[in-house]
């Protein structure tokens, strides 16, 4: 109670106009759909990227080694603001043109693609040697042995990491406002220069931002849960 109390000390310092929030509150709220739908892709198409770049970090191959280290060091050590504009504006000069919501995925993708490539890296590592041998041993290919026994097992490990990379995902998709894409920052920041109201519509934002992320995590923390359930189970029967 008494951090709200703070927070509505602070909001009344801040002379907020609810009338006006609560006008506009139905039109910022449209674009937390268009939030949502671009950080659900850049995750999915991020995770596909890791998990290619994470094995061919640990393959042996000097060609897939130097590409996949040479991507993470790249995108890692540049801006996501930058990388979002070379795909939107720089792609246009090679004749690739991009409308601006997947610009925004691609660039969301390919960046925290760099970033969870390491996850998935430490994910695989993380398994057992005598496993893999092991696979091998009953005739498996590569192939074989990654999909049956390595990622599941990894799978379990990466979740708790990827989940905090989409929470923060989902946090830098307001970037993409800058395309001139109505997600829920953009929304915002026009009617409030629009009105002056600056204040008001950035805390619906912030808020709305807050209130998907609680969700997020909820439904992570079942997932985490569910595989923790079947972890101790195979443990129990090992025991």
């Amino acid at each position: 109670m008494g951090i709200f109390a703070v927070l509505l000390y602070v909001f009344n310092r801040f002379n907020l106009n609810f009338p006006f929030m609560l006008k506009y509150l139905p039109f910022i709220m449209k674009g937390v759909g268009y939030t949502i739908l671009v950080s659900l892709l850049s995750i999915i198409a991020a995770s596909i990227l890791a998990l290619f770049g994470a094995i061919a970090r640990l393959s042996k191959n000097p060609v897939f080694y130097g590409v996949a280290t040479f991507y993470v060091s790249l995108i890692r050590g540049t801006p996501l603001i930058v990388q979002i504009f070379v795909i939107y504006l720089g792609l246009p000069q090679m004749g690739i043109v991009l409308g601006a919501i997947p610009a925004g995925i691609i660039a969301l993708g390919v960046c925290y693609g760099a970033y969870m490539t390491e996850i998935f890296r430490g994910g695989i590592q993380s398994i057992g040697r005598g496993q893999i041998e092991a696979a091998y041993s009953l005739g498996m290919t590569y192939s074989q042995m990654m999909r049956r026994v390595v990622l599941p097992q990894a799978f379990r490990i990466i979740i708790p990491a990827t989940g905090n990379e989409f929470i923060a995902m989902l946090k830098d998709s307001s970037l993409v406002a800058f395309l001139g894409v109505w997600e829920l920052f953009f929304r915002a920041q026009r009617v409030g220069r629009q009105n002056f109201r600056n204040m008001e519509t950035l805390i619906i934002a912030a808020l709305f931002y807050w209130i998907v992320t609680i969700i997020f995590q909820y439904f992570q923390g079942r997932l985490e849960a569910h595989l923790a359930r079947g972890t101790r189970r195979i443990t129990g029967i090992a025991h």
